[in-house]
């Protein structure tokens, strides 16, 4: 038995007195489930906004904490990731929903009792064999949501100052994005496999680590830009329509980044206000933060 998933009977009186059924709690955004640097929970709807009102199915090959995914709440989707403890905790969040909601009672109510040795040995727990449930808690309690993996694929980042989410307020936002993943498989996947899944008339939104800022995030050390161009092009061919997220300015615009991007690959280009970077933040350990208000570049390919 794994010692890091409840077992069933350590939840199955619990569902009985929690109804996880299929009517979505809000409309628009949800509340962020998962803590976690670079995701696009402040401007998913804008994103969403720009998606074609027609599509066959939604494709997301680097779905991370699935802001995007929730907020556009696809009648079919796919969405992929390679880090497989994360993609393992959707699959719970689909289909166990109770599980999260109890292992992070568990965690919050030791995590207040004496926070630091609680977040270490959390961390602990999950280097030595990473897992759905010491992830999900570690993102919502370690600095600012930075998940810094080494190379090896630990987690190294520091607690954070602030108070988690009471387990009341996380049920919540369980039973909203239990409703919203529910037409949703999940492959543990490199983006260039989920994407080759890709067929006329499928959106499909691409949103991976950041060349310029993100090299110390899970999966930015071996991603290629040129690479995930390619699996666009592919995309296109097949006829769908493919919109990428990407590094757009930084220090309140005064430095444009600039990419050599395929011919007439991309038809639009918009920037999204993005406020203070968050990464920076902790890269800087507290120092002033003027000048480093950031702008997300949004291509489209139609």
């Amino acid at each position: 038995m794994n010692p890091f998933v409840l077992p069933i009977s350590s939840f199955t009186t619990y569902t009985q007195n929690r109804m996880f059924d299929d009517t979505p709690l809000v409309i628009g955004s949800p509340p962020q489930l998962l803590k976690w640097v670079g995701n696009k929970h402040r401007f998913a709807e804008k994103i969403v906004s720009m998606f074609p009102a027609d599509y066959n199915k939604y494709i997301e090959p680097f779905v991370g904490t699935g802001a995007v995914l929730a907020t556009f709440n696809p009648t079919k989707a796919i969405a992929g990731d390679m880090l497989k403890p994360l993609i393992e905790l959707m699959e719970l969040l689909q289909n166990f929903p109770d599980k999260l909601v109890e292992s992070y009672s568990l965690n919050w109510n030791q995590f207040v009792a004496d926070r630091k040795s609680h977040y270490e040995k959390v961390k602990n727990s999950y280097n030595a064999h990473p897992n759905p449930l010491d992830l999900l808690f570690i993102s919502r309690t370690c600095y600012g949501g930075v998940m810094r993996f080494t190379k090896e694929g630990k987690i190294s980042t520091p607690i954070g100052p602030h108070k988690p989410v009471p387990p009341e307020s996380f049920e919540n936002r369980v039973a909203i994005w239990n409703s919203r993943v529910k037409n949703t498989k999940f492959l543990h996947a490199d983006y260039r496999e989920t994407m080759r899944l890709a067929e006329k008339g499928d959106i499909i939104y691409c949103d991976p680590p950041y060349v310029d800022s993100q090299a110390i995030l899970y999966g930015a050390q071996s991603f290629k830009l040129k690479d995930l161009f390619t699996a666009i092009e592919d995309c296109v061919r097949k006829g769908a329509k493919v919109a990428l997220s990407i590094d757009g300015t930084k220090k309140s615009g005064n430095k444009v980044l600039s990419f050599e991007f395929p011919l007439d690959l991309f038809k639009r280009e918009l920037f999204i206000d993005n406020g203070h970077s968050m990464l920076k933040r902790f890269q800087k350990s507290g120092e002033n933060m003027d000048g480093e208000f950031v702008k997300e570049r949004l291509l489209l390919t139609w």
